[in-house]
């Protein structure tokens, strides 16, 4: 139930309009009419508490006008031209209930469903770049309004699930197709697969399914960024949950213990994996399906970020014959990705590469990639045993994660393969002693690190709406140049528009540091040096901190100084 409803309720309990036994009838009531029906309960539960007090919708809102000092507005009176309404996408306007009814160069006027919840006015005025001048109106108008300016979410049709698309071209998790469906099962199954598409549509990473006491929130992560989506009836939880477990092929019993499956989504030819990990909370399972493109592991280098001076020196270590190239950096800052591309690269017909993987993620030709089973004893350390009696060029470690899998990667690389891996790192050269305090001797460090990579993820600046503007002085001095150097930049913001959801940035790029070992590098960890002697010593050769990587990429335009600031920190 939504903030301005609860709001409502309380106010009639003190009033002595209604008591919980009469809630607890009208819930009751409304279950055994709904029969599955896809519908807004909370909307309806308001509709028939209000009939069974007798209280007229307009009493309701002006009351609440006066409560929030607001203006109230009757929707019946209201009809905003097609440019006043197209200032809010639908989704906006869904997921805050709010639709626009004038605008002036500097106010928009919006009426608003749920005047309570805190977010919206404050979302939109960041997202719209105007004051907003709030009015209030019943919710159940407001939300007809939505539906009929922007079209209602029930309208929807399996056929239209991905534009551009027939219907008898997508398949999705366990082969259901749109003239499949029966009538009973329509509404959930429709609801689960507009909420993929629409998360595919928006370039999301993941779909978060969360229970909450008292809602369902659906929630993508889009660029980095977790964005609310509008939420089901909380009622239907249950049943949005069973029919996602059973596209993921995992049991619908089993709801004390995680669990782990895939959905396979097909568009055509084009086959997009869903990871799918669910968690039971106290309110529920918890679902999160992490969307798994295989076009991104085509990247070009230039298009995960890498400028040409350190592209050439990325180029340079892949291609080495043999040792260890570490990539470094915290859970979704793309090493997975890097090191795909990577692979990529130097995957040619006169070279074995095998990858060891938990899980494998993505399906790579030409590679053979092993998947580690560790119920079975196949362990990463003991996969990585296996794999070498191959006799790989290459080898791929999802991850170093303990003594027994460094020591077999490292005796690897001192035997004439070149292995891949990545550790959880601030900066490149902790790598090292990332190693080291894993229990590696230095001088084994010392004879197999060819490099190590550091990297963050910034989000870009939207390529269709980006604009130059002038940086401010305060700017200038986090960049360390003055106003004659920054007339020879390209400051970029990005304006806003459809493509990019209106907040200027459009897909990620990396910022890096490379920490690449030479001669006297070699020495100093072979000797255990501390780890700021080392990064000292990387800096006077001159590495790259990944926040100055960001630096130049504002200059640039590719992305901006907040974004860089945001994933990097100052060197001490």
């Amino acid at each position: 139930m939504n903030s301005t409803d609860e709001f409502l309720i309380d106010a009639f309990k003190q009033q002595g309009l209604i008591t919980d036994d009469i809630i607890s009838e009208v819930e009751e009531g409304l279950s055994a009419q709904a029969d599955g029906q896809l519908t807004d309960q909370d909307q309806m539960l308001m509709e028939a508490l209000l009939s069974r007090i007798g209280l007229p919708h307009q009493d309701v809102v002006d009351f609440l006008a006066a409560e929030l000092n607001m203006e109230a507005v009757d929707m019946s009176q209201i009809d905003p031209p097609a440019e006043i309404i197209s200032l809010l996408q639908a989704t906006w306007a869904r997921q805050y209930e709010a639709f626009p009814i004038a605008a002036s160069t500097t106010e928009v006027e919006i009426v608003f469903g749920n005047p309570l919840n805190e977010d919206g006015l404050e979302n939109l005025t960041h997202l719209l770049g105007k004051a907003i001048y709030p009015k209030i109106a019943y919710r159940g108008d407001v939300l007809k309004a939505i539906d009929t300016a922007y079209g209602s979410a029930e309208e929807r049709k399996m056929d239209e699930f991905f534009e551009g698309v027939e219907s008898e071209n997508i398949e999705i998790g366990d082969g259901v197709r749109p003239e499949d469906v029966s009538e009973e099962d329509a509404p959930i199954i429709k609801y689960v697969h507009s909420v993929i598409k629409d998360a595919l549509e928006m370039r999301a990473s993941d779909i978060h399914m969360e229970p909450l006491e008292k809602k369902f929130r659906i929630r993508f992560r889009v660029d980095g960024r977790l964005q609310e989506q509008p939420d089901p009836p909380k009622r239907l939880q249950p049943a949005i949950i069973s029919r996602t477990k059973l596209m993921a092929n995992v049991s619908l019993a089993e709801k004390r213990v995680p669990l782990d499956g895939r959905i396979n989504v097909k568009v055509g030819d084009k086959v997009i994996d869903l990871r799918v990990s669910t968690l039971p909370t106290v309110h529920g399972e918890s679902i999160v399906m992490r969307i798994l493109d295989k076009e991104s592991l085509s990247l070009g280098l230039p298009q995960l970020g890498f400028f040409s001076d350190d592209q050439t020196v990325f180029e340079k270590v892949i291609n080495m014959p043999d040792g260890i190239f570490l990539v470094t950096g915290p859970t979704g800052s793309g090493k997975s990705t890097t090191l795909y591309s990577a692979l990529n690269v130097i995957n040619q017909s006169d070279r074995k590469i095998i990858t060891v993987e938990d899980p494998v993620e993505y399906e790579v030709s030409g590679i053979n990639q092993v998947q580690v089973r560790s119920e079975v004893g196949m362990t990463f350390s003991a996969a990585l045993r296996a794999m070498l009696r191959q006799a790989p060029n290459i080898v791929m470690v999802g991850e170093i994660r303990d003594l027994e899998t460094a020591e077999i990667a490292i005796n690897a690389s001192l035997t004439g393969h070149m292995v891949f891996s990545t550790l959880h790192t601030n900066d490149a050269p902790s790598a090292v002693s990332r190693l080291v305090d894993m229990g590696v001797k230095p001088f084994l460090v010392s004879a197999s690190l060819r490099a190590a990579l550091a990297q963050r993820l910034v989000r870009s600046i939207c390529q269709n709406c980006k604009q130059p503007y002038e940086p401010q002085a305060s700017e200038l001095s986090v960049l360390g140049i003055n106003a004659e150097q920054a007339a020879n930049a390209s400051f970029m913001e990005g304006a806003g528009c459809d493509k990019c959801g209106g907040n200027g940035f459009r897909g990620r790029k990396g910022v890096f540091e490379i920490f690449t070992v030479n001669q006297e590098l070699e020495e100093m960890i072979y000797h255990n040096v501390s780890i700021v002697d080392l990064r000292k010593k990387a800096r006077e050769m001159g590495m790259r901190t990944m926040r100055e990587d960001g630096f130049r990429k504002v200059l640039a335009g590719v992305t901006t100084l907040s974004e860089v600031m945001l994933v990097t920190t100052e060197e001490e």
